[in-house]
């Protein structure tokens, strides 16, 4: 496939899963999801790359739906683009803009502003990197409400470096101080002037003072001063639309990468007599984003503690540092909790418990049981240790109360387990789409045993056998309270290929 052919099916792929831009609404996300992630060394797009489970750029997409309530959400691709746009899907009021060169971020905003045809739209637009994964709503509706309060045009959301002053390599905001550089005191004390890359810190000559003028003043720093500055950027803005749509096109590419960056945008909006505030969130971790693994690493290690101090005094989990329970599931737990019934669930070292999942009360997850899928788990369930529970998207597995599944065990797809049944060790159950498997309340079943795609009625007790799209019932003129099956296996074929050694 050539480059236009490629080029045609990424604008359409883009078109099939993108809404339609609603003007009427006043907030609208721009996530820049289009870099290369070279330093992550990985064919994965580094969007993709996953925290507690979820592919970052999903993750800040998720927050600005929570945190910018009823707003659009523009999210700009490039590298591995098919790949991120199938990964978010589609949704509503989402949409997708195709960067397919990579110069700069204010070239990728340019991108997405195309997006919002109608010139009049008078909203504010945000703007967040794609890899920030541990971005929560609080800190999107903490950053909406100050923008919102104050009387900026454009805002930053800033961090505090709580590190060696010599290992931060951010760019740092700077502020117009008390005074000028002639000792006069200013009227503009904390208004961002500008943000100083790091490396142009570093080229600094530490004998002459760095002197930058803001609202006809010049403001006078020290090299040492710079350096020790611990505001930076973490790549977030608020904007409003019109003054933003007005100047994004008037950004130069006048630097060694020859690229448009979206800071540039504050000596810009200061040139023109607009407001640039900047305010730092109550959490500095929610400002992290990674370019490698073990940053990666680091950001998945915060999400689970996290998760952990949400449900440590709520449910039982054995080892703090190797578990997983996805963030739905957690909401719905604190829901439960919320009720004031105690849950008494337990989870085990290495439990993994997937988004779609249902708990229950009396809960019990033995060490490394999995829980994938559309799963409704009943009251007082009991999983011993290793077993695999799970099905697959549109299909759904119920499994009724005080149902105990034993060790090892792998039950998989379109399922239906009634109450009171035990299924003890060395059992595979699976049901299909078209042939749903549904076992009834009070059966016993064990041994080596395989079921596909059967009905198996109240009472029956089944032991090494294989039934495959059978149904298994009590006969009418059995009075015994269990009817047992044993040792049933289908017709055997390919025969003539079976020979004596």
């Amino acid at each position: 496939m050539d480059l236009n052919q490629n080029m045609t099916s990424i604008e359409k792929m883009i078109k099939d899963y993108s809404s339609p831009f609603n003007a009427s609404k006043k907030k609208t996300s721009i996530i820049l999801a289009a870099g290369h992630g070279k330093r992550i060394k990985s064919q994965t797009s580094k969007m993709l790359h996953k925290i507690w489970e979820e592919p970052t750029v999903e993750r800040v997409c998720n927050v600005c739906e929570k945190g910018l309530e009823d707003s659009n959400i523009i999210i700009v691709v490039g590298i591995k683009a098919e790949d991120v746009v199938k990964a978010i899907g589609k949704k509503k009021s989402v949409s997708f803009a195709y960067q397919e060169f990579q110069n700069g971020t204010g070239h990728a905003v340019q991108i997405a502003l195309d997006k919002i045809e109608d010139k009049n739209y008078d909203g504010v637009v945000y703007i967040f990197p794609g890899d920030m994964g541990l971005i929560d709503a609080e800190t999107v509706k903490y950053f909406k409400n100050e923008f919102e309060k104050s009387n900026a045009d454009m805002m930053v959301l800033t961090g505090i470096y709580e590190g060696e002053i010599e290992a931060n390599h951010y760019g740092r905001i700077i502020r117009a101080k008390d005074k000028d550089a002639k000792g006069t005191k200013s009227k503009e004390k904390g208004r961002v002037i500008e943000i100083l890359e790091y490396k142009e810190i570093l080229n600094l000559d530490k004998k002459k003072p760095y002197i930058v003028k803001y609202k006809k003043k010049n403001y006078r720093f020290t090299k040492s001063e710079l350096i020790e500055n611990r505001e930076f950027n973490s790549g977030i803005y608020a904007f409003k639309y019109k003054p933003l749509a007005g100047l994004i096109g008037k950004i130069e590419n006048n630097n060694a990468q020859n690229e448009i960056y979206l800071t540039d945008l504050i000596g810009l909006f200061n040139k023109h007599g607009y407001i640039v505030e900047a305010v730092s969130p109550k959490q500095q971790y929610v400002l992290m984003g990674f370019n490698n693994k073990s940053v990666l690493k680091e950001m998945d290690a915060i999400a689970r503690r996290h998760a952990y101090e949400k449900l440590k005094d709520i449910i039982m989990i054995d080892d703090p540092d190797d578990f997983f329970i996805a963030e739905t599931v957690i909401e719905e737990i604190l829901k439960m909790d919320k009720q004031g019934i105690p849950l008494d669930i337990e989870i085990g070292k290495g439990v993994y418990i997937g988004k779609d999942v249902v708990p229950n009360y009396n809960l019990k997850l033995q060490k490394n049981v999995f829980v994938e899928g559309n799963v409704h788990l009943g009251k007082g369930v009991v999983v011993e240790e290793a077993a695999q529970i799970s099905c697959f998207y549109g299909q759904t597995f119920n499994i009724g109360d005080n149902v105990e599944i034993s060790r090892g065990n792998v039950i998989r797809g379109n399922v239906s387990i009634g109450a009171d049944t035990k299924i003890e060790s060395g059992v595979r159950i699976t049901g299909s789409d078209h042939c749903p498997c549904k076992i009834g309340a009070n059966v016993t079943i064990k041994g080596f045993t395989y079921i596909f795609g059967s009905e198996v009625e109240d009472n029956i007790s089944i032991e090494h056998s294989i039934l495959i799209r059978k149904k298994i019932s009590k006969p009418n003129d059995v009075k015994a309270d269990i009817y047992k099956v044993k040792f049933y296996l289908p017709e055997a074929e390919g025969k003539d290929a079976v020979k004596e050694l």
